[in-house]
Order: C-alpha cells, then structure tokens, then sequence
C-alpha cells in the first residue's frame, strides 16, 4: 500500500527511536486519541511480592526466597503434567493426530487461505487474479511471490505445467488499472526485499534498544512487514545474542496513536470483512516471517475419534454449537464461562492460584460431576476448592483436540520468542491473532482477561504476571497432536522464552484485539476493487478511468464541503426512520450519538428509557456504522472524525443501531 514521504519520515522517527524524546511530555498527559498500555514489571522488579504457598512446607529455604526458582520449577511441574496427563507420556515423540504437509501441499493451502487459490487455477481470469493483488504492498506481493515459486518448482517436480507467473499478472493489461502507478512501475521502490541485507531480523539489536525503553509506539498505518524492511534498514549493530535485550526486562508502556477514523477492534467488522482481513494478514504475517526468517511449518490434525465426554476433549466448535442451541448469543463455552466465573468469584484472592496443585481424587469427582450436571444446572459449586477449579480450567485447555493456538499456528505463536525487537513480537502476536478461529480466538480472549484479573489481585494471591505466565504457558503451548522444540535446549531458557510470549498475550491483549489500519484500508481497497472489476473486461475504459483518477487529484473533496448528512435510525423495536446530522470539521461519531439520544431516546415526548428500581432510567446502548461502499459493515469508534469517514467511504450508508452485547467493552 503506498505512503507518502511524510508519513514514511514520520515512521522512520519513530521506529528509529528519535522520537521517543518529545513523546514522554505527550505520554504524561495522554490524548483520548491515544490507546496505551502501561508499564508492568518483571519478576526481578515484584521479587519481593512473590513467596511460595504457605501450603507447601516442603519447599527448601532457597526456593522460598527465590521466587524465580519458583517459577521456573512450576513450568517443569506443569510440563510434567502434561506429559503423564491425558493417556500420553511422551511429548516428544512422533504424534500419529498430525503430520506436516507434503512437498508443495503447503504452498498450495497458504494460496487457498490467502484467497489467492486463482493464482494456480487454470480457469480463472486476470481480472480474479488482480484484485487482491492490488491491495498488496511490495513486501507482501514478494513472498506471494515466493510461496508461488515454491509451489511450481513442486509442479516441475511432478511434471506438471506451471501456473502462470505472479510478475506476469502485474504486468497485464487488467492490473495496470487496478494498480497504484507506484506498484507497476519498473522502478524498484528503496524499501523493497531486494534492497534489504539478509540479516535475521531476530539477531538485530538496534543501538537505542540496549536500555529498555519506557514507552514503545504500536504504528499500524503501514504495514507490518514493511516496518520491518526499514527497521532492518536501520539498524547498523552487529548481530550480537549479548547485546540482546533481556526478555524479562520491565514490559515498557505501548502508545498506539489513534488514527482519523479511531481503532477497529476485531468485532467491529461484519464476518465478510473479516474474511478478508484474515486472507491479508496471513500474507504480511507470512512476508514478516520471511524478513525474520522464522520458519513456519504448518501441522494439519488428523480424524480423531469423537470422544464420549460432553465437556472435556471436544472440539471447541461443537461445544459452541451446542451452547448457542440453548443460548444463541454466546461466543465462548458455557462451561467455560462458569467455571471463570467461578474463579472470579472465589479464586483471585486465593494464595497461589493457577499455581498450587489440587486434590488429584476431587479434581476427577469434579469433573464426572459437571460431565453428567452441567447442562442439567444440577452442579452445586460451593464446596468446591479454587485450586481444584483452576486445575481443572488448565486441564480443559490441555485436553482440547486441537491446540486452542491451533495446529496450523501453534509453532508459530512458540517462534514469537525468538524475536528479539517487542514491537515486531506484538506485530507477529497481532496478525496470529486475527488469523485464529472466532471461537478460539473468543474462548483465548476470555482465558486472558481472567488471567490479567488474577495479576491484579497480586497483593493478595501473590501471583504476578510473570508467575502466571510461566504457569499458563506449557498448557497453551504444548499439545499432544503437535511436536514441539519448547522443551529442549537449556531448561532456564526455555521456559523464559515461553512466559515471555505468555506475558505479552497477557499484558497487550487490548492492542493484540484490534485491527491495523493499514490491513482496514487494504479491504477498502479490495472491496472498491470488486464494486468495479467489470468495468475491467472492456480495455476502452481503461484509459477514461486513469484520466478520471488523474483529474480528480486535482479537484477538491466534495465531501469537504459536505454539511448534512442523513443517518438511518434501526434501533430495535425502539426507533426507525431517519435523522439529519450538520456536519462540522471537528465531527465525531460519539457528538452524533448524543444527538440522537437527546432527540429520540430522552425527549418528553418519546422517551425509550426503562426505570431501574433504584428510580433510574437505562437507555438502550447503540453504536453508528457504515455499512456499503468500500466497507461490509463497520461499527465506529466514538472517536472517528465524520468528515475523514466521508472522504474514506462516501458511498457507505451511517446507520444507528443497538450495540450487541460486549462489542466495545474494552
């Protein structure tokens, strides 16, 4: 996607740490515009928190005082338990519930995943083959690029004709309109692969990162790999494991400046869009992992018998199918959901939660209890221990078919920990994120909320985010079905490496849940792209429409001057019709919501507000979207500028309508 010789400045600023300086005054007083996370300590900084059970007396003198012994004992614990746990003893060994793809299958599926299955089919037209292609930036197109070579060097192999040339696809006729002038030019642009050294981005330390800086910008304007190419543009130091930053330094405080048009958290956007956003991010987390040559070998998971159990060992897909029979709002387990709020309730204040072992013999009644009276709502939780439950909650992690990661993705999240710079983990965490399953990715988001509220109790439970994360992460990653290098090597090592990818789920999952802009703007484009690819199958157009896109650079936005626009009211069974909005440059999404409230929800004469029994009135909560143009449908941020939102969609509809349950709760 292109920028300008601003923008690209301005990031080079602060990638390269120059502006770190001017934004500490900024960092005191944060603007509503900005989304931050602040600084959480490492073990060393909370040591004196953190002391062993008082329920474990056989714990030497040196363990009590030193908790990070502690925590490191706790991982092997766990990974011993999940070692005999289950009816398995060896992780290590080969797993006969998944395989690695062969020679060119993989290829083949990343294309399918990605939506670029049409690059390989012989029916498909150009026009197929050019769409998503011209969203791309020239990082991402080089390792379609890549993936496209690898699968006809498998073809050749086969003796099999190749698929048509990716370079050619550009080249034609059809993407010479689809494409920006600056992605077709033969030109090669200064931050393109060819340009970058092959230095490992995992071995490049740059000079400003040898003190753990306090503040880190999250940039999501450009794209993720892209950042990459001029950070390695950047750095100049040696490759040097000493001069690595320690993995259990403070976590520093994240800046993510909010754009025009506010932050896009991941169900803000219809599932059609998503779609797409996912087919995005799998090619720049792909064109990532080439810069930091990390290899991603991808598992798929064989036909498993269908177990007996109706809680522990099914899918997470089936369970939710189930459960929304019953309750079709829910998008995580029911199971789970009581058993977190269980352990809300009786177990953040618990000393040594997730931590100290349960009664093995109770943990089992438990679970035969909840097998057979869960869904009868005939299970009484009172005398039920929170050490027993939360042993429980790790084993119906565990004990999953398929890793809540998932397969495809499990290594992946484990190579995080190779990555020495903390933006480039978070933007490897971010694309991973949006590429897992609604379910897994829903049922992941409410394990780590519970999590951060085990961490905030520390006072009392004396369970800091290091300890819960070195507890948590041999449940996540680890997994029957799927080999894994997280227990060789230094025992020490290891086990730091896993708890710090851990700890970042933990620490950044508000940013980590949020969609880049950059990812946003590329389905706008793809979206205008589709609106208008026929106009693409009659070459005659073509010239018109470059002389349109040339001309209409030089006349004014009509939207500029744009001051009424009509909004669509769909607010249940409460309110339908049509309001008009006068817009201003200061407009914002959260101004017209207040018109609306004061004009149909609290008026005298047409109030929907519904009296409380303390004698208050509850308004029904509604949100504004755009729904059509270059968007399917988009719930806004209270924050987005309305003028900005007409420049970047001015064919999309602004429609009010209830906000479903949880969408902006964060």
């Amino acid at each position: 996607m292109p920028w300008g010789r601003s923008g690209s400045a301005a990031l080079l600023l602060l990638l390269s740490g120059k502006g770190i300086g001017r934004a500490k005054a900024k960092a005191r007083d944060p603007s509503p515009t900005e989304m931050s996370v602040e600084p959480w300590h490492s073990p060393q900084d909370q040591a004196a928190a953190e002391h062993a059970h008082s329920t474990h007396t056989a714990l030497s003198q040196d363990q009590e005082q030193h908790p990070d012994k502690l925590c490191l004992d706790s991982f092997w614990s766990e990974v011993e338990t999940i070692r005999q746990g289950s009816g398995y003893t060896d992780l290590d060994c080969s797993r006969r519930d998944s395989r690695q793809s062969e020679e060119g299958e993989q290829e083949e599926q990343w294309l399918a995943d990605a939506g670029l299955s049409t690059l390989i089919s012989e029916d498909s037209e150009d026009v197929d083959k050019a769409v998503l292609l011209s969203t791309l930036t020239r990082t991402q197109a080089a390792a379609v690029q890549r993936r496209l070579d690898s699968y006809t060097l498998s073809l050749r192999k086969r003796n099999k004709p190749p698929p048509r040339d990716v370079r050619d696809i550009f080249n034609s006729p059809i993407a010479q309109t689809l494409l920006p002038e600056s992605q077709h030019s033969d030109e090669r642009p200064q931050h393109s692969m060819a340009s970058v050294t092959k230095t490992p981005l995992t071995a490049v330390t740059p000079e400003h990162q040898r003190c753990a800086p306090k503040e880190e910008f999250f940039i999501t304007d450009v794209a993720y790999c892209e950042q990459a190419v001029i950070f390695l543009k950047q750095a100049k130091l040696p490759q040097s494991n000493s001069q690595r930053r320690k993995e259990d330094s403070t976590l520093p405080r994240v800046i993510r400046p909010k754009c025009r048009l506010g932050v896009t958290r991941i169900q803000d956007l219809s599932h059609t869009d998503m779609k797409k956003v996912r087919q995005l991010a799998l090619i720049d987390m792909t064109a990532l992992c080439d810069l930091l040559e990390l290899e991603v070998k991808r598992h798929k998971m064989g036909r498993r018998k269908i177990p007996e159990s109706t809680l522990f060992g099914v899918p997470l897909a089936t369970l939710l199918e189930n459960d929304q029979k019953m309750k079709p709002s829910t998008s995580t387990p029911l199971f789970l959901q009581a058993l977190l709020s269980f352990l809300e309730k009786k177990g953040v204040d618990s000393e040594g939660i997730l931590r100290v072992p349960g009664s093995q013999s109770r943990i089992k009644l438990l679970q035969q209890n909840l097998e057979a009276n869960f869904y009868s709502g005939q299970v009484s939780w009172d005398e039920v221990s929170p050490n027993d439950a939360a042993a429980l909650l790790k084993k119906f992690i565990r004990e999953l078919p398929a890793p809540l990661l998932t397969a495809e993705y499990l290594n992946t999240f484990s190579g995080v920990r190779d990555i020495t710079e903390l933006k480039q983990k978070l933007h490897m965490l971010n694309l991973l994120i949006l590429l897992l399953p609604e379910p897994n990715r829903n049922t992941l988001k409410a394990l780590l909320e519970f999590l951060s509220k085990v961490i905030s109790r520390e006072k009392r439970n004396r369970m800091n985010l290091w300890a819960v994360a070195t507890i948590m992460a041999p449940n996540l990653f680890l997994h029957k079905a799927v080999p894994s290098k997280l227990t060789e090597g230094a025992e020490k090592g290891q086990a730091e490496k896993a708890a710090d990818v851990m700890r970042l789920l933990i620490r950044y999952q508000d940013l980590l849940w949020t969609v880049p802009n950059f990812l946003i703007g590329q389905v706008r484009k793809l979206n205008e792209n589709n609106n208008r690819r026929y106009q693409f199958y009659d070459r005659r157009i073509k010239n018109l429409l470059r002389k349109i896109h040339t001309d209409s650079k030089d006349k004014p936005d009509k939207n500029n001057s744009e001051s009424h626009r009509t909004v669509k009211v769909q607010v249940g069974e409460l309110v339908s019709g049509t309001m008009e909005y006068q817009l201003n440059i200061n407009s914002r999404a959260s101004d017209l919501l207040a018109q609306f409230q004061r004009q149909f929800l609290r008026s005298p004469d047409n109030g929907k507000g519904k009296m409380r029994r303390n004698g208050s009135v509850a308004y029904p909560e509604c949100a504004l979207y755009e729904v059509g143009g270059n968007i399917g449908e988009h719930c806004l941020d209270p924050d987005a500028h309305l003028l900005d939102l007409c420049n970047s969609n001015p064919g999309g509809e602004w429609v009010i309508k209830l906000r479903p349950n949880g969408s902006r709760g964060l």
